[in-house]
This record gives C-alpha cells, structure tokens and sequence, in this order.
C-alpha cells in the first residue's frame, strides 16, 4: 500500500478534479503489475496496473489507494475490472466519498466473490486526497492559505514592500504549493500593489492553476498579468458590462456573488468553486483578505514560511481581524509540520474543527 501511495503521488499535478489513485498488483509476495491515475479521462490506476501485470492478474492481491469506481463516468467502472481480470483480493486505504461510489465498489466486488479489506494507510490516503474528499463531503475545495512573514509575523514593511521575506528555497517549495492547487486566489489589493502572475515558474508542471480574483468593485484591469494564461474566474459584488466585457475579451469569466454588504459572498464562493470541480485552493493575498477569509470560517489550513528576521510592530501582519476581549474568540490552530526550507521555516497548521474521518483533523 505504501508503494501504491507513492504511485498515486505521482498525478499529484494533473488528476483535478479527479482523485490521486497508485494500485499495486501483488501474488505470492511478487509485484506483477502497477499504476496510476495520471489525468482525468485518462485510465484509472487499477487498469493501468492490469495492463502493467500483462494478462497475471488471476488470483492476485489488489492494492489501491481509494476504493474502486462502480459507476460509468469517463470510463468504465474499475471495480467489475478488477473481477474481469480474476482479481481475488482488494485491498483498500479508503472508501470513496464520492456519493456516487462510496460503499458501492466494494459491494460490487463481495458480490463477485472477491475478498476486501479497507482502512490501510488510510490517514495517508486521506492526506493525498484532502481537496477531492472536501468537495464531496462539503461542496467546496480545501482552502489553504499561504502566508511569507518575519518571526515576528510581519508580511511587509509599512510602505508594504515585501520581496524578498524569505528565501529562495522556500519560494521554490510554495510553487509546488500551487502546481498541486487547482486554483490561486488573491484579491485586487494584491492585483494592484504586486501585479502578480500567479503562475507556477519555479518547478516544472504539465498544467497551470486557475487565477481567481476576488475583486468586489470590479476594478481588475485588462492589463494585469495573471490575465496571461487566458483564462481566469473574476468575483465581484456589482454589475459593471463594460468592465466584465474588457476581462471576458481576456478569457476570464466574471462572477457575481454579492452578500448583504455590498462585498463578494466568500462561503458562496466556495460552494460556486467546488460545483467547478475545484478541489484545492491556494491563497496568496493580503491581511485584510486573509483575516475575512479566517473570520468566516472560509480557510483549512495554514501554510506559513517564517524567515529568521524581525521587522517590527510597524510593518504589516498575516491577518486583519477586529479586537478580540477574550482568548476564547481567537482561531484554535493545530500545528501538523514543521520543516526548515533552506534558512527559513515552513509550519503547517490546520484550523481546528469537529473532527471526522473526512475533516482533515
């Protein structure tokens, strides 16, 4: 199983929005046959392991990542393959979340007589697939939000200058941040002082991540460079034609999802992203965004590259959040890594929430 998490690693670029699946074909202790799932249409990983075995695959142990489809989408349904082939045992990490799937593959598969057994490795198969596991359980993709800050916090100087906080192999690490995200969000502020890209650059990768721009006020220029790649998802709170007509001619498609305060409905934004296909989200944007996003219960997981320097009170922090009176209002995190990146650090943390086999806790 852990060869077969290590092959589903391998579409962690290119599967969205499907799930990153390994499956290992295995009789009397030898390997016959292994693949994965590396692009959506593409063959799922338990056929391509069948077509790795060449025809031995009668009487063989099946080991895959995410529990077998049952249902035609793109393909046909891997589990009566898997009984086609004369596979006699499976062994699963984990059930699908898919409603379409969960628990149906492995009731096709006990009913043609094949032996299975789920829930090894499941913690890691869970962490491979955490973006496709929220879509299906919650509607909405897995949003971690990205920060670069000094020990003591800081994003920026006050005159907001920001280039470079940490160093060079930390940045390297925060591509591969986003060649596995299915989207990039940052907000026009953002757009306006930096004039980002939002592109991965620093690590090879087949496919780019979606730029998507809240934007309330519908201010984002025709000019700005995250428009390059020709497509981008622009959320706004007003109608503006002739300004939705300039960004269109650009390729992106604008959105309006206003709340009661004249401001894009984030929570709505999610659940408009997940019913795109979305799984995860990469946030790099401002404070001000940054604290409505964590306000509103609208990030999972922090992923924060500290550099071994200090700024100062003075200089711009991570969140913008209103004055608390208590500790109890603050945002309960849980650190899940710590790693040095070159000369600065790189913390993981999740927001904490009810726990749950698909949460992430």
């Amino acid at each position: 199983m852990a060869r077969a998490l290590e092959l589903a690693a391998r579409g962690l670029f290119t599967t969205m929005p499907n799930p990153r699946v390994g499956c290992v074909l295995v009789r009397d202790g030898a390997i016959l046959g292994e693949g994965f799932h590396a692009i959506a249409g593409g063959p799922h990983a338990e056929v391509e392991a069948l077509r790795s075995a060449g025809g031995q695959a009668r009487g063989a142990t099946a080991y895959v990542t995410l529990e077998p489809c049952s249902h035609f989408g793109r393909t046909p349904p891997c589990a009566d393959t898997l009984v086609e082939a004369g596979v006699t045992r499976v062994v699963v990490a984990m059930q699908d979340p898919n409603p379409k799937v969960s628990g149906r593959g492995f009731d096709r598969l006990r009913a043609a007589g094949v032996d299975v057994a789920s829930g090894l490795l499941e913690a890691e198969a869970i962490e491979l697939n955490l973006g496709f596991i929220s879509r299906m359980t919650r509607g909405r993709p897995w949003v971690r939000l990205k920060v670069a800050a000094s020990l003591d916090g800081r994003t920026a100087l006050a005159n907001r200058v920001s280039q470079w906080i940490t160093g060079e192999a930390a940045r390297a690490d925060a591509h591969r941040w986003r060649a596995r995200s299915c989207a990039v969000l940052t907000g026009i502020g953002t757009v306006r002082e930096d004039d980002p890209r939002l592109t991965v650059r620093a690590i090879d990768t087949p496919r780019q991540p979606l730029p998507v721009v809240i934007d309330s006020k519908l201010e984002l220029l025709p000019a700005a460079k995250l428009l390059d790649v020709g497509r981008a998802l622009v959320y706004c709170a007003v109608q503006r034609d002739t300004a939705s007509r300039a960004l269109r001619a650009r390729g992106a498609e604008v959105v309006a999802i206003p709340n009661a305060a004249g401001k894009v409905d984030l929570p709505a934004m999610l659940d408009d992203l997940g019913r795109r296909g979305i799984n995860e989200v990469l946030v790099e944007t401002g404070a001000r965004l940054n604290g409505s996003l964590l306000r509103e219960g609208c990030v999972d997981e922090l992923l924060a590259y500290i550099a071994p320097s200090v700024l100062g009170e003075r200089s711009l922090g991570m969140f913008d959040l209103p004055a608390m009176d208590a500790l109890a209002a603050r945002s309960a995190l849980r650190f899940t890594d710590v790693v040095r990146i070159g000369d600065d650090l790189r913390l993981m943390a999740r927001v904490e929430r009810l726990p749950g086999p698909f949460s992430g806790s």
